[in-house]
């Protein structure tokens, strides 16, 4: 018998949006954005394998990120979603992450204050109290859906703080 996953609950969606920040130069935001997707954990949550399937299958997780929000449908981010599994995801340590992000948002120069602040409390200050992070790999170039190219830079990570009962789905890409 299959294990039925863990119940996250949708806790809300906040979206930084770098068009939103006042940049040295009007392009410099290179039409980025982060999405961050926040669970409650289940009472008794299991081990973290468990709890990445979960958020996979959460309907949450249907969400291609090219503004359409979340639909019905077999894709998340540029990918067919039956290709995503736990597997898919390394664990990484915190500073790995925030690297991650931090050379992601200064790709196309320096970033505005108000956006490191932001990005301060609402990325790196969870990053850093995360009991696990993982980020999602590589995947096959046959993974990709049919219009999963919307893309150029695509950087997800999940965040699972056992403290704050809390797992995170933070998603760093363009348009």
């Amino acid at each position: 018998m299959r294990a039925v996953p863990p119940t996250l609950v949708h806790l809300g969606s906040p979206f930084i949006n770098f068009r939103d920040f006042k940049f040295a130069e009007s392009s410099a935001h290179g039409h980025r954005w982060i999405d961050i997707k926040r669970f409650r954990l289940p009472a008794e949550p299991p081990e973290d394998r468990a709890l990445l399937a979960a958020l996979i299958a959460h309907p949450q997780f249907r969400d291609t990120y090219d503004g359409s929000g979340v639909q019905d449908w077999p894709r998340h981010g540029g990918w067919w979603l039956d290709r995503i599994t736990p597997d898919s995801y390394r664990a990484v340590d915190a500073a790995t992450a925030s690297t991650v992000i931090r050379k992601w948002a200064g790709q196309h120069g320096p970033v505005p204050e108000a956006l490191v602040e932001r990005m301060q409390e609402q990325v790196h200050t969870p990053i850093a109290t995360a009991t696990s992070t993982s980020l999602l790999g590589p995947l096959p170039e046959d993974a990709r859906h049919d219009w999963g190219g919307i893309h150029i830079d695509f950087h997800e990570l999940v965040l699972i703080d056992r403290p704050a009962s809390t797992l995170t789905l933070l998603v760093a890409a363009d348009d």
